[in-house]
């Protein structure tokens, strides 16, 4: 038998939003090196004899480099077997496929790809609002919130992230989130720009904070949101935050 990879987007959480195809490709999957987020719910449709093996940055392993998940990919692969390699939101976002890729044609390895719906658009649906919204937002754009060393990318375009028609949507930047919200409101960004952060978006235990971009750092470190969150920035997030206001309210009330 020839082996393959398949690089597999799980989406967002809830397992109803996986893809048929992924589904399809998972239940006929030999082995399935999956993330630390995949919930167990999409982990069982892979077929029971299927080697499983988390290989999430943040489960016991952690000192798991990609250098040794290429290698487990390839070697698995290489040996005949049909490889899922199963990511959390969509494979080719954040999520270090590129290298995946490069590791499979270096080994002469067949490799595919099946996307999935990212957490932005999961956060989004959760939060009932339209990134892309024809009053508030002509621009979408998706940053990373930490570079390979865990601090906030050098390289951002501040000029982007400040501008008021964007919808900017940051990745794990729970550490730097004040920094970043620092350094956009001083190049332009006004502080009383919406934004939510959210973790577990489409999952039972979804958590969602909204405030102000001035605000958000400081109420989300006080918050101490277990897990990885997700930030959209932007007017589009106005409903959202008002909503998140009116809860409030009422709470107090």
């Amino acid at each position: 038998m020839t082996g393959k990879v398949y690089l597999v987007g799980a989406g967002p959480g809830d397992p109803e939003l996986l893809t048929l195809k992924a589904a399809r490709v998972l239940q006929h999957a030999d082995a399935v090196l999956h993330d630390d987020l995949v919930g167990p719910q999409i982990l069982r449709l892979a077929p029971a004899q299927a080697e499983v093996r988390n290989v999430g940055k943040r489960c016991g392993k952690k000192n798991i480099s990609q250098e040794e998940i290429n290698f487990l990919m390839v070697t698995l692969a290489a040996s005949g077997l049909q490889v899922v390699r199963l990511k959390g939101g969509d494979p080719l976002i954040f999520s270090r496929a590129g290298e995946e890729i490069a590791a499979c044609r270096a080994a002469g390895i067949a490799v595919d790809v099946v996307p999935g719906i990212t957490a932005a658009q999961g956060a989004a649906a959760s939060l009932g609002v339209s990134l892309t919204h024809r009053s508030h937002a002509r621009r979408l754009q998706y940053i990373t919130g930490h570079d390979r060393d865990g601090r906030l990318p050098a390289d951002i375009d501040w000029s982007s992230v400040a501008d008021p028609s964007a919808t900017t949507v940051v990745y794990m930047p729970k550490k730097t989130l004040a920094e970043l919200a620092t350094r956009a409101i001083a190049q332009g960004l006004d502080p009383a720009t919406p934004a939510v952060a959210m973790a577990a978006a489409t999952r039972p235990g979804e958590q969602t904070l909204a405030a102000p971009i001035g605000e958000i750092a400081e109420k989300l470190e006080a918050a101490a949101i277990k897990g990885p969150v997700l930030v959209l920035i932007g007017r589009a997030m106005e409903s959202a935050m008002r909503d998140a206001a009116d809860v409030e309210i009422r709470r107090m009330g």
